[in-house]
C-alpha cells in the first residue's frame, strides 16, 4: 500500500508539472516592459550617442549627467547569459566613471569614458 501511495503521488506530481509550461506563464513585473537583448543594446548606443551629442553641443554637466544615467540605468534591462552580463558590467563601469567626470565638469574625460563604454556595448552583440 505504501508503494501504491508513493506511485500515485509521483504520477500526480509529474502530471501536474508537465501539464503546463512555466515559461509560457512567466511574465515580467506588472507595468514593466521586457526587451530583446539586441534592442536593449541598440537603445544603450542611442542614449550614449545622445550624451555625446549633448557634450558636443556645449551642454552643462548636469544635463550630460542625466543623459549618461539614462544609458547606465538602461543597461540593467539587458537580460542575457553570464558572459554578456560581465561585459555589460564593464561597460556600465565606464558609464559610471563618465558620470563622475561629468559631475566634476570634466566633460572631455567623460566623453572618453563614454567612447569606451560604447565600444564595450557594441561588442555585446557578438556575445549573444
Amino acid at each position: 500500500m505504501k508503494i501504491l501511495k508513493s506511485a500515485v503521488i509521483a504520477i500526480s506530481l509529474a502530471a501536474a508539472m508537465g501539464s503546463f509550461s512555466t515559461a509560457a506563464l512567466a511574465e515580467s513585473d506588472p507595468g514593466r516592459v521586457s526587451y530583446k537583448p539586441v534592442d536593449v543594446i541598440n537603445q544603450i548606443i542611442v542614449r550614449i550617442g545622445a550624451a555625446e551629442a549633448a557634450i558636443n553641443n556645449g551642454s552643462e554637466g548636469d544635463d550630460v549627467v542625466d543623459l549618461i544615467k539614462k544609458a547606465a540605468d538602461f543597461i540593467k534591462e539587458l537580460n542575457a547569459n553570464d558572459k554578456v552580463a560581465r561585459e555589460a558590467d564593464r561597460a556600465r563601469g565606464h558609464l559610471k566613471a563618465a558620470i563622475n567626470s561629468a559631475k566634476a565638469a570634466n566633460l572631455q574625460e567623460a566623453k572618453e569614458h563614454m567612447a569606451k563604454a560604447k565600444v564595450g556595448v557594441e561588442g555585446l552583440k557578438k556575445l549573444l
